[in-house]
C-alpha cells in the first residue's frame, strides 16, 4: 500500500477509536486490533502527529500510582473523520472500476 495512503488510513483508524470515548495507548491498540496490526511505536508516532495537528488533545490521570496519558478527539478530528468518509466513497468507486475493469456501472 502507498505509504501516504496507509498513513492517512492509520490516522483515521486512531481517530475512530477515540470517537466515542477518551482512551489511552494500550486500549487504542486493543480496539483497532480487529482491523489492523499496530505497534506501540507506530501508535505513539500517530498520536503525536494528531496532537500536533490539533485533531486530538491529551490529558493525564493517575492510574495505579503512575500518570497515564488519555487522548480525546477534538472537533477538528471529528471533521477529519467525516472528510475521510467522503474520500472513501471516491476511493471505493476507483477500486470498483479497477476490479471490474473498464466496464464501470
Amino acid at each position: 500500500m502507498d505509504a501516504q495512503l496507509k498513513r492517512g488510513v492509520l490516522d483515521v483508524c486512531v481517530l475512530a477509536a477515540l470517537k466515542n470515548e477518551d482512551s489511552y495507548g494500550y486500549k487504542i491498540i486493543k480496539d483497532v486490533r480487529p482491523v489492523l496490526s499496530l505497534s506501540e511505536s507506530t501508535l505513539y508516532t500517530i498520536l503525536k502527529r494528531l496532537e500536533d495537528a490539533k485533531m486530538i488533545s491529551v490529558w493525564t490521570k493517575e492510574f495505579e500510582g503512575r500518570l497515564r496519558k488519555y487522548y480525546h478527539i477534538t472537533s477538528k478530528g471529528i471533521r477529519r473523520l467525516e472528510e475521510f468518509k467522503e474520500e472513501w466513497k471516491e476511493l471505493n468507486s476507483i477500486y470498483l472500476y479497477i476490479v471490474r475493469g473498464s466496464r464501470y456501472e
